[in-house]
């Protein structure tokens, strides 16, 4: 094949949002899977993507460098590029686990796939918090996957899931929304920090809280939420003066003016508002309420429902692009509060 032809298939579109680097680099590496481009084949030189495509040098070198680092390209001193491994052109395969289906996770599933573009395949599965089918999952899906993207949480039993995940092969793990103490292996992850997250969210709501003396944080035993949020919690009303309380049942907690509640869970959520619309006590003047995880409905209800909540479509992202990138890093994301009526 002649040189000049590569450009029939190597291409850049000045119009796409994606990164002019990662457009070349990718239809490069489509050419190597469909035949076009042979392993051992010599690519145009950086001046040639230059002038072809009309793009900088920078931007053909970058993505050369990009092909490289991902294994597909090798270089030799004074001649350019070639292709050295066909296998590494294929496109990843991701298996993808979550604890469970809800507004938040979709935020993250649909900024990951778009994140993710095409060619990549995506196995999605749900445990449901059940570190049982969370176990079996991971165990009889060990074969054919670049990545695992990877939620932990459970509501109970899930002790051996450090040792679990110790066993997914090096540099092809990626931890969404928590970290887990003692992988002993390279690694990425996106995660919440639980602790500072609530106890900064409530800093910024000092002004609305300052008309309640107490707090009061719905932490059911049966939930999956870990226990960095309680820490959190009580550092902040300790450094405050707030009265606190952790509440297990909203059900039977008696609910008295001047308190905040913090609800974790939707369900419990429902079952305050129930309750205290059966009382005499007004919503964000006599009683505060603070919900966990924004959703869409929560803007209008009661006309806004104050929430703290992660950047799940952020998470998406992040995640997404280090395998794009094939890059393991540790990134803690912001919390977000977002303060209404409701409190």
């Amino acid at each position: 094949m002649k040189q000049q032809n590569y450009f029939d298939f190597i291409n850049v579109d000045g119009h796409s949002s994606t990164p002019k680097y990662i457009q070349l680099a990718n239809s490069i590496q489509e050419a190597v899977l469909s035949g076009k481009i042979h392993k051992d084949n010599l690519l145009p030189s950086l001046h040639e993507l230059t002038y072809h495509l009309e793009i900088s040098k920078e931007t053909a070198d970058k993505g050369y460098k990009h092909l490289r680092k991902l294994g597909i390209l090798a270089s030799i001193p004074g001649k350019g590029y070639y292709v050295t491994d066909i296998e590494m052109a294929r496109p990843p395969r991701i298996f993808l686990l979550i604890n469970r289906l809800s507004t938040r996770k979709k935020r993250f599933y649909d900024a990951f796939t778009k994140t993710l573009g095409e060619p990549v395949t995506i196995d999605f599965y749900v445990y449901n918090d059940d570190y049982l089918l969370f176990k079996k999952l991971i165990s009889s899906r060990r074969e054919g996957y670049s990545h695992y993207v990877i939620l932990p949480n459970f509501a109970d039993g899930g002790e051996g899931a450090r040792e679990l995940i110790n066993t997914i092969p090096e540099d092809k793990l990626i931890l969404v929304d928590k970290c887990v103490n003692g992988i002993n292996r390279s690694h990425g992850a996106v995660y919440e920090n639980f602790k500072k997250d609530i106890y900064k969210s409530l800093e910024k709501a000092l002004k609305p809280l300052s008309k309640y003396h107490a707090i009061k944080l719905v932490f059911p035993d049966n939930g999956y939420f870990p226990v960095e949020i309680k820490n959190g919690f009580n550092l902040f009303c300790q450094q405050y003066a707030f009265d606190r309380k952790v509440v297990k049942d909203v059900n039977s907690e008696e609910i008295n003016k001047g308190e905040v509640f913090i609800c974790l869970e939707d369900h419990d959520l429902i079952t305050l508002i129930e309750r205290i619309k059966g009382s005499k006590l007004v919503i964000g003047t006599d009683i505060g309420i603070i919900s966990y995880n924004e959703t869409p409905l929560k803007k209008f209800i009661l006309n806004g429902i104050t929430t703290i909540s992660p950047d799940f479509e952020q998470m998406g992202i992040k995640a997404a692009q280090m395998i794009l990138g094939n890059t393991m890093e540790k990134l803690e994301l912001d919390c977000e509060i977002n303060l209404r009526p409701s409190l």
